[in-house]
């Protein structure tokens, strides 16, 4: 089964780690930055992080120095600790999954991004996604998943059936990432998509014209992009990409 992109995921700007600006308040995937995209009519994206008590958070970083008042991994404390951890820029803990899709109650689309957990991206994963799982199973909204690692996105094929699902993709140059050439070179390829029963990619803007890209456009995938930075990569990155996340300005609403 290969649940498809609700439409609203194709039409409306999704704002990358929710409409974030700690110079007003907004830290990245807070309640803040989140009730501006809101606001604003945009989706959001958010990633998500697992406690040291198995619990889905709403952070992007591995570890909490550079967007937290604290140091050290999630993974070592547990979702209350995480709650009462002040975001930097603002006054809010770190939310937890279920926290946020209350917050966004199928205001407007939902992309969750299941951070690699196991660190090469490997097989060792299991409880983020489990605890994604629980979170969405009441939640009526328009929503999608999506994973750099292709063993998180099989993984909620099997949780999540009904939830359309996704690769994030690259071009996977060694200079810029954590993990062997080996690795890289596999993934450059995106040789999962069917294998995962992907609907859709969202695709590293800066390599959207790599072939794949194109074949997998051509046989039906939706193409998201991120992480568009100004109005003039916005242009460019549409001639291939039928939506973008993006940071750092206002982006259009199409029509």
């Amino acid at each position: 089964m290969r649940p498809r992109l609700d439409p609203v995921f194709l039409n409306t700007p999704l704002a990358h780690r929710a409409l974030h600006d700690v110079t007003e308040g907004r830290p990245e995937n807070s309640h803040a930055a989140i009730s501006a995209a809101i606001a604003h009519g945009y989706g959001i994206e958010i990633d998500v992080q697992l406690s040291a008590d198995s619990a889905a958070m709403v952070f992007h970083d591995y570890a909490l120095d550079r967007l937290a008042e604290a140091s050290g991994s999630v993974r070592a404390r547990t979702a209350s600790v995480l709650a009462q951890t002040t975001l930097r820029g603002g006054s809010e803990g770190i939310p937890s999954l279920p926290e946020i899709l209350a917050l966004v109650a199928g205001q407007v689309p939902v992309l969750i991004e299941i951070k690699d957990q196991d660190g090469a991206m490997g097989e060792q994963i299991g409880p983020l996604e489990e605890a994604v799982a629980n979170a969405l199973q009441t939640y009526a909204g328009p929503v999608a998943v999506m994973s750099f690692n292709p063993h998180s996105v099989a993984r909620m094929a099997e949780l999540c059936p009904d939830v359309p699902r996704g690769l994030v993709t690259s071009g996977y140059d060694p200079k810029d990432w954590p993990l062997s050439r080996a690795t890289c070179e596999a993934l450059r390829a995106i040789p999962d998509y069917d294998r995962v029963k992907a609907s859709f990619v969202s695709h590293d803007a800066a390599d959207l014209t790599r072939p794949r890209v194109a074949e997998l456009k051509a046989a039906g995938a939706d193409i998201l992009c991120w992480t568009i930075k100004s109005p003039e990569a916005e242009a460019e990155a549409r001639k291939i990409a039928q939506n973008l996340t993006f940071e750092g300005y206002l982006a259009a609403h199409p029509g």
